[in-house]
């Protein structure tokens, strides 16, 4: 659910332009965004958006030789509430409060400058500047709370007594509530816009009740599958892999010569609701990411009559296999891999999606040489976790590969992922572990500060020396010290760190001793010369 007040300022004629501009912009394209963002996020961007289109519509019309209030601006407070969570928006001096058992609280800070008892003006607002400084915060939400969004000619001619008494009031009908808090406001002489909204929190949504329960509930499981078998349209070829958590089949999708890959859940988890909730969310992450380095889903169109799915079906091999098939990769053959998941990781962390188990045995490599990442039964996506309330406490990926922060309870971050592709990029060029087993036997934080990282550097391989720096921070044990975005791994393994070579950079006696040696002689002369004119 979605609310948004705008209020215009005095100094602007088009700012009712801009006021409206703003909550249809914000309201009508909140509801456009990816289901896999954040409402943080999604909020930001689009407001983000409607403001470049406020400042562009001042630069561009004759306000905008004038001073920056007079154009297309106006302040903005918008309330998200999704699952039990309020998220507030905020620029300017429109206010959002919450009335909670009897007490009115303001959540909003007013951006306003005060000058003098007299004089003041807003210090942030809504086109303004190109770039809109946001204020935001999340709360959590009780049943029988009360939002009230309120423009500045209401609040300051209404106690918050009258509020909490209107409410009170007229519970039944807070239509009502509204109009006799604008009317009261009206009567205490103001004469400035009085627009005021009033939510209250009846329902709230039952953490355990589950969409995935009720899909489950209106289709069943697949019956055991083999050659020749057939289920809605499919033709099971063969039997591809079986594991604890499923069972991949090679099929053929009607007269369809392209052969496709058909997944279904374990049977001894299918009574498990969170290992039925990850199966079909593998499917709905698949829908919504686009990238030639992330499996890709496929579907008939036809109607199902029981739970699986359908992706592509890779024609190659895994990470892992190529590992044991290419002991010595080259430094060149490794940038190459690296890059292509970096590209692929970049797809998850634009739509917030963590992938959270980036493993060799996870990623495949096709026969043109394309790297794809598979299994994307522990993604972590952060529209759907906020919906939920309720995060899943159990260690996502394989702990061999896993970001230390994630041992310590932590939710994980993308630079949670990048320590994966760290650790995969260390194990290519080494064939080990930068921490061998040790990240997942410490469980405090000041045991993981004592890790050391072992030098990729050994007498078997020709790697630079700077290589393992870039590998060092990849895979730091503190997240804030690793590279931050996928793309930076990638670029730092083909340019080296200027101010590390510098460091590193040996002295002039060795690099050119002949030079050295003129240069001290130089020396040496210049100080002769100065104690022979002292001597005369």
């Amino acid at each position: 659910m979605a609310i948004a007040l705008a209020d215009g300022i005095s100094s602007s004629s088009v700012s009712r332009e801009a006021s409206e501009a703003a909550v249809r912009g914000f309201l009508e394209s909140y509801y456009d965004t990816s289901q896999a963002l954040s409402v943080k996020k999604s909020g930001q961007q689009v407001l983000q958006s409607v403001n470049s289109w406020l400042h562009s519509q001042t630069r561009q019309s004759p306000f905008r030789y004038e001073e920056k209030d007079r154009g297309y601006v106006c302040t903005l407070s918008a309330l998200v509430i999704k699952s039990t969570t309020a998220h507030v928006f905020h620029v300017g001096d429109t206010r959002v409060y919450r009335l909670r058992e009897g007490t009115l609280e303001q959540l909003t800070q007013d951006h306003r400058l005060v000058v003098s008892a007299e004089k003041s003006y807003l210090s942030r607002a809504m086109g303004v500047e190109g770039r809109l400084d946001l204020d935001y915060q999340a709360q959590r939400v009780e049943r029988g709370d009360v939002f009230v969004l309120a423009t500045d000619g209401i609040y300051e001619h209404v106690s918050p007594r009258v509020i909490i008494n209107a409410v009170a009031d007229h519970a039944d009908d807070l239509d009502v509530a509204a109009r006799t808090i604008a009317a009261r406001a009206l009567e205490q002489g103001s004469q400035d816009n009085l627009t005021v909204q009033i939510v209250r929190v009846d329902e709230l949504p039952d953490a355990e009740a589950r969409e995935v329960q009720q899909l489950v509930a209106e289709l069943p499981f697949p019956p055991p599958l083999g050659p020749r078998a057939e289920i809605d349209g499919y033709r099971i070829l063969r039997e591809l892999q079986v594991s604890a958590r499923s069972s991949l089949y090679l099929a053929q999708d009607g007269d369809d010569p392209v052969p496709v890959v058909l997944k279904t859940l374990s049977t001894e988890l299918r009574a498990d609701p969170a290992q039925v909730d990850r199966f079909l969310m593998e499917d709905w992450i698949a829908q919504r990411i686009d990238s030639a380095h992330v499996v890709r889903r496929r579907e008939s169109g036809r109607r199902k009559t029981c739970l699986y799915n359908v992706t592509e079906f890779i024609d190659g091999q895994s990470l892992a296999q190529w590992m044991i098939d290419n002991p010595k990769p080259s430094l060149e053959t490794v940038r190459d891999i690296v890059e292509q998941l970096a590209r692929g990781l970049t797809a998850f962390h634009r739509q917030e999606m963590l992938h959270q188990d980036l493993r060799p045995a996870n990623v495949m490599i096709d026969r043109t040489g394309t790297v794809k990442i598979i299994d994307l039964g522990s993604t972590r996506v952060a529209g759907v976790a906020e919906s939920r309330g309720v995060e899943d406490t159990q260690l996502p990926g394989t702990v061999q590969y896993m970001a230390p922060e994630y041992f310590l309870g932590d939710y994980g971050t993308p630079r949670s992922d990048l320590f994966s592709l760290g650790v995969i990029a260390y194990q290519m060029l080494s064939g080990r572990l930068p921490y061998g087993a040790e990240v997942a036997r410490v469980r405090t934080r000041s045991a993981q500060r004592r890790l050391n990282y072992r030098s990729v550097l050994d007498d078997k391989r020709d790697i630079p020396r700077w290589i393992d720096e870039v590998l060092r921070k990849a895979t730091h044990v503190d997240p804030n010290k690793r590279y931050a975005e996928p793309s930076e791994v990638a670029y730092a393994l083909r340019h080296p760190d200027a101010a590390w070579l510098q460091s590193q950079r040996p002295p002039l006696l060795e690099r050119n001793p002949v030079r050295f040696w003129q240069m001290v002689s130089a020396i040496l002369f210049v100080g002769l010369i100065i104690a022979i004119s002292h001597l005369t």
